[in-house]
């Protein structure tokens, strides 16, 4: 393992790009060829009472849980270091953001990761759908929502190392208020979520006999678990540009590819969130080629238009609020035991259902 650490510090941008690439690619071939769309699997739900793709969003989470902390105590990635894990507890911005974020999907036909997917499946649609969610996720970092942001979340914010908590983990929580030793509260907290949600996911026959719906979630948990390795072994202090772990996430990164593409003479090598950027729409194309289904698609109408642009800007602001979207904070964050990547992950699903019903009301009106 060291060696391979030491060839991934030797240039870490070089790997960090190339690398995210890869997982990129490959996670967009995943999620177009088994049709994995966590939005998708909410209308499943509400509209046909068909839970498994559901299923596949659980089985990604459950995966991922069990191998982020297999990877953290093997010294691959310290968690710690992530965003995810932050002793600011940001309880307000992962609601608030998460049910922008639920909200605004249905609207944009999808979330982020899964625009980038019909992007590169040839949806024209969902190219303008990420360039707006790029754009917005930049306004609400830094640009023209930024102060508001920042004030709201200095004042709801809670410090819980106050409570002598270094980090904001479930299982750092417990071992906390329960007394125990961290490495017993980690294992707890594992096995109990990530065992629940597999008998959940696989006590239904309908999903059991499905190799879709099984591929997808393990392809999806898979990806992030290559997006931890990757970024921890990579990581280096002494880099000229610091990478802390992370994992697959697409809401800032859509931002940070469109800067990319407007600065590209002034950072030629792609951070590894830009690079998964381009992987996924790689991927997403290649499957689509292969299956023939790669159709150039653009908006129906002007009500479709608009409803795609407020959806898209929804999300931009909404997953920088929530600190992720689907794939950031529903699985990737979910994957470190955050306790506020379960509260995102609960909001966004709370504004996906409020989205849908919206979009069945509208939809209605206008038959």
């Amino acid at each position: 393992m060291e060696a391979i650490r030491e060839v991934l510090q030797e240039n870490s941008a070089v790997s960090l790009a190339v690398g995210g690439f890869l997982i990129g690619y490959i996670f967009g071939y995943v999620v177009y060829r088994t049709n994995f769309c966590t939005m998708g699997s909410l209308s499943d739900i509400l509209s046909f009472g068909d839970y498994r793709r559901f299923r596949s969003w659980l089985l990604a989470i459950a995966v991922s849980i069990v191998g982020a902390q297999v990877l953290q105590s093997m010294g691959v990635v310290d968690l710690a270091g992530s965003m995810y894990l932050m002793p600011n507890f940001n309880w307000l911005g992962n609601v608030l953001g998460g049910l922008l974020f639920g909200y605004g999907m249905v609207f944009a036909g999808g979330c982020a990761s899964r625009n980038l997917v019909r992007a590169g499946g040839g949806d024209l649609r969902a190219l303008v759908v990420i360039v707006v969610v790029g754009i917005f996720a930049y306004m609400t970092i830094g640009g023209l929502i930024g102060p508001l942001r920042a004030e709201l979340q200095e004042m709801t914010q809670i410090d819980l190392a106050a409570v002598g908590s270094e980090t904001q983990g479930i299982n750092a929580l417990l071992a906390q208020f329960a007394g125990l030793g961290e490495g017993a509260s980690v294992w707890i907290v594992t096995v109990l979520l990530a065992g629940a949600l597999l008998v959940y996911c696989f006590s239904d026959g309908g999903f059991r006999s499905s190799p879709e719906h099984v591929t997808a979630g393990f392809g999806v948990g898979v990806c992030i678990l290559a997006g931890w390795a990757l970024t921890g072994l990579a990581f280096n202090d002494f880099a000229e540009r610091i990478q802390n772990p992370i994992s697959l996430t697409y809401v800032r990164p859509s931002g940070d590819a469109l800067e990319f593409l407007m600065r590209f003479t002034a950072e030629m090598i792609p951070a590894f969130g830009v690079a998964t950027v381009f992987g996924v729409l790689a991927g997403a194309f290649t499957a689509a080629k292969m299956l023939g289904r790669f159709r150039v698609a653009t908006f129906s109408d002007t009500d479709d238009t608009v409803r795609n642009l407020v959806g898209a800007a929804m999300m931009g602001v909404g997953g920088v609020l929530a600190l992720g979207c689907t794939i950031g904070q529903g699985v990737t964050g979910l994957s470190t035991l955050s306790i506020g990547s379960l509260l995102a992950f609960l909001s966004i699903i709370t504004g996906g259902v409020a989205g849908v019903k919206s979009m069945e009301r509208l939809l209605l009106r206008s038959a």
